[in-house]
């Protein structure tokens, strides 16, 4: 099941183009409009009227884009639905079967199987749950809704350029309702510029083959910026007299000034490389260093819940043991986190949409009035903190 909506990295502009159609008013209109431009943008009439000719607008798309509640659960409640042993055992019995592939993806792109395992395990649970959305119906939808059009749109035009080259059916093709494809879940902008032929067979089939999807997903991260033969996420144990302000991903240090302040690995040895310290629910509960890989997954995913989950989840696929969950201070509710949120902005705290989801600018914001009312400053909202502000 598809929870979140994978915001990958774009490449491609939408140019000056986009202001002549604008989002939102008549959908008819509005394809018509994504007609001629594909014209302009040189694509013939026939192709671009045989692409459009059965697209819809689609409720269910708009709906589920409406409704990712699942983004305002603390991490050890989302991580703990989303890691199950069963997960865990599959992963490692497809690692087994694909033992070559992620050999040949370690040497080309430089990334890590149990990153790859994560997310095939997230995405689409190895590839058993895809998504039945119309790609093309939910691409189209979500440009004409004026949410996210940028975001959307270039998705389109990429869509075409996959018809024109027999890899995309306006009517077939299905996916994630954000318009995602395979069993790693990749728009088309991605396919087109990181697809690859992983088995050979002449063709990149993200849905049906998984080496294909493997090798297109490593291909894509390389892409992204992944640091070869580095790590991403360490869990560690941190004392409890060390400097809260210095946590956060806003904050960087060498592991070995992190050693000196106290900071310890709970297995293996910390890498030689800057760090942020991580703390997903504060000081009383788990604790990880996050090492530069760490910040690609932000490219493939904007959920800190998320992102942190599916790192962590690579970590144990690769023999890490579970994380000590700790004793978390009490959290916030989706109602009080948006009272937080609406009190942070009248104080002058820039936490974008007040949307009750604890994400990177509401954490910034929450550990800076921490450390002005002299409060440990582990960036966790707590009723605490709401009740001083």
């Amino acid at each position: 099941m598809r929870f979140f909506t994978v915001l990958a990295a774009l490449t491609l502009s939408a140019g000056t183009a986009l202001a002549s159609v604008p989002c939102g008013g008549s959908f008819n209109s509005f394809v018509n409009g994504l007609k001629k431009e594909a014209v302009q943008k040189g694509h013939s009439k026939a192709s671009v009227d045989r692409f459009f000719a059965n697209v819809r607008q689609d409720q269910k798309t708009l709906n589920a884009d409406r409704s990712q509640g699942v983004f305002q659960m603390p991490f050890l409640d989302f991580s703990q639905r989303l890691i199950s042993q069963n997960r865990i055992d599959n992963g490692r019995k497809k690692e087994a079967q694909y033992r070559a592939v992620f050999d040949q993806i370690e040497r080309k792109y430089g990334v890590s199987r149990g990153v790859l395992l994560a997310f095939w395990a997230f995405e689409t649970d190895f590839g058993a749950f895809q998504g039945n959305f119309n790609t093309l119906n939910s691409l189209v939808t979500l440009s004409h809704d004026c949410r996210r059009p940028a975001l959307f749109r270039p998705q389109v035009f990429a869509a075409l350029e996959l018809y024109e080259s027999g890899n995309f059916s306006p009517t077939k093709t299905t996916g994630a309702w954000a318009g995602e494809i395979g069993m790693v879940q990749m728009l088309p902008a991605d396919i087109i510029k990181n697809g690859v032929d992983g088995d050979g067979d002449g063709k990149v089939s993200l849905k049906t083959s998984a080496p294909d999807a493997l090798m297109s997903g490593g291909k894509m991260l390389n892409h992204l910026g992944w640091r070869k033969g580095e790590p991403w996420l360490q869990e560690v144990v941190v004392p409890q007299n060390i400097d809260w302000t210095k946590s956060g991903l806003d904050h960087q240090m060498k592991t070995s000034e992190w050693a000196r302040m106290g900071v310890k690995p709970r297995a293996g040895q910390l890498a030689n490389l800057p760090a942020s310290l991580l703390l997903p629910q504060g000081r009383n509960g788990p604790a990880f260093l996050a090492y530069p890989n760490y910040r690609v997954y932000f490219e493939w995913n904007k959920s800190f819940v998320y992102v942190t989950t599916a790192a962590y989840f690579a970590t144990r696929l690769e023999g890490a043991p579970r994380y000590d969950a700790g004793k978390p201070d009490q959290g916030l509710s989706s109602g009080q986190m948006k009272q937080l949120q609406t009190k942070l902005k009248a104080r002058g705290h820039d936490v974008g949409k007040v949307d009750g989801i604890l994400g990177k600018l509401t954490r910034a914001a929450v550990q800076k009035e921490q450390a002005r009312l002299g409060m440990p400053a582990d960036a966790w909202p707590t009723p605490a903190l709401l009740n001083r502000l």
